[in-house]
């Protein structure tokens, strides 16, 4: 398979192993990619290291990064009928979970020599994107101050992320939303509203598993429905115990979070923008909010083993 390659040297696993920017083009080769790659200084930004990369004309663009470097070249790759490789990169490498990936980069690399062609979803919130989640309110300013600390091991460092996290608790009051949620056959604006105070929202592309063990793991990523979770409550000990009945498996239906499944959501907000953080990248949308999402709009490399409905209409990879 022709591929092309395109490393985030930002990367939080480049970032701690520099001598992967060479290895993981050996491998990739080794495991039967006729390769190119697109040299980090090839373009002054992603985005134009994107365009370098798809005017190759591959079959395949491998992009090692983070769930967000993963979700800006997934933007780019939408309608192009060129499959997506992942090598996980990044800290929390949700996609590349998903789809059964190893997290280790050079095995992850040998599984992609393995892979076959199939579709997942695409969800997007006002044209933007997202391949795992869409988070709104106060998740989304602590992940904006461990992204200023990205490659700074310091002691420092590190607890300035924790000393703004804790202002974030006492500075961002809870939002006040309203929710519409449509289905296949009634779109979100015929929908009544249903009215939250919340510090923190999410809408997932595919539900998350309910079964033991399984923390933030998407069984399918074809499913062609949005998942929402509206926390009512937010903190340490809230997320701790949130956490602990998700490795029970039994999460669903506790009081304190509001869970809904829709074809589309349309979030109204007294503010007129509201940040929003898809995939790990935060953007300033304007309000409403539509959420939608795309059955099976993109292609991706899928590793042997991932048994689940992506394997329905897959490609000899």
């Amino acid at each position: 398979m022709r591929a092309t390659l395109l490393l985030n040297p930002r990367s939080g696993t480049l970032l701690g192993e520099p001598a992967l920017a060479e290895a993981l083009p050996a491998a990739l080769r080794r495991a039967g990619f006729a390769l190119t790659v697109i040299p980090p200084d090839a373009a002054p930004d992603l985005p134009g290291r994107i365009a370098l990369a798809l005017a190759t004309a591959p079959e395949a663009l491998i992009v090692g990064g983070g769930d967000g470097t993963i979700r800006s070249a997934a933007a780019a790759l939408r309608g192009t009928g060129i499959a997506l490789g992942v090598l996980p990169l990044g800290t929390m490498n949700l996609l590349a979970r998903d789809l059964g990936l190893p997290l280790a980069p050079l095995e992850a690399a040998a599984a992609l020599g393995r892979a076959r062609v199939a579709p997942i979803d695409l969800a997007e919130v006002n044209g933007e994107i997202f391949l795992c989640q869409s988070v709104i309110g106060l998740p989304n300013r602590i992940g904006q101050h461990r992204e200023r600390s990205r490659g700074d091991a310091r002691l420092a460092s590190r607890w300035r992320v924790v000393v703004g996290a804790a202002r974030a608790f006492w500075r961002h009051p809870p939002l006040r939303l309203g929710l519409r949620l449509g289905t296949p056959g009634q779109p979100p604006e015929a929908a009544p509203v249903l009215r939250v105070w919340t510090r923190a929202l999410s809408v997932v592309n595919n539900a998350y598993e309910e079964a033991p063990g399984a923390l933030f793991h998407r069984p399918k990523l074809d499913g062609g429905i949005l998942a929402l979770h509206v926390a009512r409550d937010f903190g340490l000990w809230w997320l701790l115990r949130l956490l602990l009945a998700m490795a029970a498996g039994r999460w669903r239906r506790r009081p304190d979070l509001l869970t809904r499944r829709a074809a589309a959501i349309t979030i109204h907000a007294r503010k007129r923008h509201l940040w929003v953080v898809n995939d790990g990248e935060a953007l300033l949308l304007e309000t409403p909010l539509h959420y939608r999402i795309h059955p099976r709009a993109l292609r991706v490399l899928v590793p042997p083993g991932r048994g689940d409905a992506t394997e329905a209409g897959a490609e000899a990879g």
